[in-house]
């Protein structure tokens, strides 16, 4: 007999030490009704759900997933976008390539659940603009988490008007609701297990939790090829790998990278991670230059003031939220304590939700 997402959650509530939370109730009646309405063909809406880091939006709609019986698929969200990327690049040459991925991914899912919907960049902020509309006209049901409301998405956005139909698609398409309960349900009471030290003059602690992570393997210190990329360790076994910070976030990688570490890893260790604030910096370019050295009046606009470190931070994101989805231990040597590693920054909103993983990797339970 097929379980139901409301069932999972009166299960969750009497047997898992959940607590009762009004607005997760309300979502999860709503994530019940679009089930009910998928699993016997009926057309729905899909569902937002949108609210502050920690409040259970990702495990209620994981739970809705898990129910399905239809055709569906749950992804990530940065892990969706680069699997568009990587399709479109493969059919260059199709008269309409998005057009042709969309038809091809509404031939094959009746469902689509996207965690973590954030859009920072202009390409992404094009190309949803158009595919959310062609899979909902499609008749593609979408469930979603996201940490911003519909209208904040790529909010102050270079072109963002071109991601405006995206926004209406999403409001017409979907029940938007927010998750927003004053409980941040990761941080309930659980057995610590430390994963994060401040640099003292001790040593490193990095060098002790390796050598527990693999007895029997001493490992080796020569670099690591991620594909065409080398990537220098401090000391790599089969089941562990320790990196400076810079090695990891300092240079140009990407998220696929660091999905493929956690592919090969269990544990991921990261070394001499600086205090990441830093003042932003102001910033204007004239549109349709580079560098701005030919001012345009008509045509300049403002970009976000960046701190020099932004870079670095979004790549320590990526890398922590990868870590987290996949369940690898990440185990982290900073300057500065958690609270204060990240501070001030473009970059203070997304990494609230960056923070609120980091605590939960230190208990037992996120192992």
């Amino acid at each position: 007999m097929t379980i139901e997402p409301l069932q999972r959650y009166q299960q969750a509530l009497e047997t898992e030490g959940f607590v009762v939370d009004p607005a997760q109730r309300l979502a999860i009646e709503a994530l019940q009704a679009c089930f009910e309405a998928v699993e016997r063909g009926r057309s729905s809406q899909g569902l937002y759900l949108w609210g502050p880091v920690g409040r259970g939006k990702t495990w209620l709609m994981d739970q809705f997933h898990r129910c399905l019986t239809v055709p569906s698929r749950r992804q990530h969200f940065h892990h969706f976008m680069a699997w568009v990327h990587r399709r479109l690049f493969q059919l260059n040459g199709t008269a309409d390539p998005l057009m042709a991925l969309a038809q091809e991914l509404g031939s094959e899912i009746r469902v689509l659940c996207f965690d973590e919907l954030f859009v920072s960049d202009i390409a992404d902020a094009i190309i949803l603009g158009r595919l959310f509309q062609v899979l909902f006209n499609l008749g593609v049901v979408m469930v979603a988490t996201s940490n911003q409301p519909p209208g904040q998405l790529y909010r102050d956005g270079f072109n963002r008007e071109r991601f405006l139909p995206a926004i209406a698609a999403i409001e017409r398409h979907m029940r938007v609701l927010p998750v927003a309960g004053e409980q941040d349900h990761r941080q309930h009471p659980g057995l610590p297990c430390q994963r994060y030290w401040v640099t003292d003059d001790r040593g490193s602690h990095l060098a002790a939790v390796f050598e527990r992570l693999s007895p029997d393997d001493p490992g080796t210190d020569q670099p690591l090829m991620l594909g065409s990329r080398q990537v220098q360790v401090v000391r790599r076994s089969a089941k562990a790998i320790w990196c400076r910070f810079d090695a990891l976030c300092e240079q140009p990688m990407a998220t696929q990278e660091f999905m493929a570490l956690c592919d090969r890893f269990a544990a991921i260790l990261v070394a001499d991670i600086p205090a990441l604030s830093g003042q932003q910096q102001a910033g204007r370019i004239a549109r349709g230059t580079e560098d701005g050295a030919s001012r345009v009046l008509a045509g300049d606009r403002d970009l976000p003031a960046l701190s020099p470190k932004d870079d670095a931070v979004r790549r320590f994101i990526a890398l922590v939220d990868e870590c987290y989805d996949r369940r690898v231990a990440l185990y982290l040597e900073a300057q500065v304590p958690l609270e204060a590693l990240y501070t001030q920054g473009y970059l203070a909103f997304p990494y609230q939700r960056t923070l609120s993983r980091l605590r939960e990797m230190q208990l037992q339970r996120f192992a």
